[in-house]
């Protein structure tokens, strides 16, 4: 998600860090699109994960249709997984040199 992010960002991140962005602003920059869409990941898989297991529990024998403790603990296994997978290539986006990046289209 985040390599997409960077890859088709490249000029605009060189534009930025010519324009005297630092290293912060361009990782901000990344990590908050990243954030927006897992959010938006989350808020439609949370409901869609409760309508599932309303169908699994009526289908399963056994199967707890809501599990809070499952839920909550999904969540920000989840979010802590997308935040680790997304500072490598924040970090690469935030020392892409200016020069090279404008050259890159």
């Amino acid at each position: 998600m985040a390599v997409l992010l960077v890859g088709s960002r490249t000029n605009e991140i060189g534009v930025r860090m010519a324009l005297g962005a630092d290293r912060g602003s361009v990782l901000a920059l990344i990590l908050r699109g990243v954030l927006v869409l897992t959010s938006f990941g989350l808020l439609l898989g949370v409901p869609l994960t409760l309508a599932a297991g309303r169908f699994a529990g009526s289908q399963l024998f056994g199967v707890n249709q809501y599990d809070p403790v499952v839920i909550a603990t999904a969540i920000p296994a989840l979010g802590s997984s997308v935040l680790i997978a997304s500072l490598i290539p924040s970090f690469r986006a935030s020392t892409i040199s200016p020069l090279d990046a404008l050259r890159a289209e």
